[in-house]
């Protein structure tokens, strides 16, 4: 049977470098675990005080490496992210682990790609420039990653994040000194604007949706003003009581849909044409295509597209 080449933790479970390095030690654990001639173990070496003096451990986290055929490690004295230690440990076994990267609708930014994404006229770019190392940082990780999510379906929204201590140039073009710091680059100001105030998911949802005009929920979802416009409100509410009308109203609603752009002249359409379904179907319509619609709301499989879609059409036929 082949040698072990191991890697060994000497930690205490009390220590907080211990604490903040056991995620990382983690991941560097899956990445070897089909390797089979490297072994990433560790030992608590303040319950087992003897085996960490046989290998001069004198602090915590002590890693030690064991080359091949000897009892004598070799001391690990680099950085403690993930892909520190993997590098250490691939140099020197000659394995190719690598650290598996999860599915993420983060935009990570590097120098290759930062000004392309962060200058964008036509985007709104939430920046956390942070530490891999960093305490801050990796509580805020998971919330930035539904943050991203929740706005990945905005085209005019971008969440990102940009390791600034690895792009050392970056953080100092942005006056960056903490971890980690949050920028705000709109859509007129491409110089960047800091972001103080709260980190939680609402606090963070409620500033981008304020700032670029978006109506996501913290769970996703378009709210319900997404779509609407309060002149076709209006009408809409007139259309439904007022049979003999319907033909002035849904040209004042055609008129009012002709001076707006983009998405919101998009989603307005479906004023127009449950107008002509009202006028032709009877207000009985309106009824049905709100079971249909709470039906189809329901359902698990809709694309992201499809429920925003479905939850603006929601919106609208409610005012009628």
């Amino acid at each position: 049977m082949a040698a072990k080449l191991p890697l060994l933790n000497f930690f205490a479970p009390w220590c907080g470098h211990c604490k903040n390095l056991a995620p990382e030690y983690e991941v560097v654990g899956d990445a070897f675990a089909k390797i089979n001639d490297v072994v990433i173990a560790k030992v608590d070496a303040d319950q087992h005080k003897e085996l960490g003096s046989r290998f001069g451990v004198r602090g915590f986290p002590s890693l030690k490496f064991f080359p091949k055929g000897s009892t004598t490690p070799e001391d690990y004295s680099g950085g403690r992210t993930a892909n520190d230690i993997i590098d250490f440990v691939n140099g020197k076994t000659g394995s190719r682990a690598r650290v598996s990267k999860p599915a993420t609708d983060v935009a990570v930014l590097d120098p290759s790609n930062f000004d392309a994404i962060v200058k964008d006229s036509n985007k709104h770019v939430l920046v956390e420039f942070y530490a891999p190392w960093c305490g801050h940082c990796k509580h805020l990780a998971p919330i930035w990653e539904k943050l991203a999510t929740i706005f990945k379906n905005e085209p005019s929204v971008v969440i990102a994040n940009v390791d600034a201590d690895k792009h050392k140039d970056l953080g100092s073009r942005y006056g960056v000194s903490g971890f980690p710091t949050l920028k705000f680059f709109p859509k007129g100001n491409k110089e960047g604007t800091p972001y103080n105030s709260g980190r939680e998911l609402a606090d963070l949802v409620k500033f981008v949706n304020t700032e670029a005009k978006t109506k996501r929920t913290i769970e996703g979802r378009l709210d319900n003003t997404a779509g609407r416009v309060d002149s076709l409100d209006s009408l809409a509410k007139q259309f439904s009581g007022s049979a003999d009308k319907r033909a002035e109203l849904l040209k004042a609603a055609e008129t009012a849909i002709s001076t707006l752009s983009g998405a919101d002249a998009e989603r307005a359409q479906f004023y127009v044409k449950y107008m002509k379904a009202i006028a032709s179907k009877g207000n009985d319509f309106i009824t049905g295509e709100k079971d249909r619609l709470s039906k189809l709301l329901g359902g698990s499989n809709l694309a992201a597209g499809k429920l925003d879609e479905f939850v603006v059409r929601q919106n609208i036929l409610s005012q009628f």
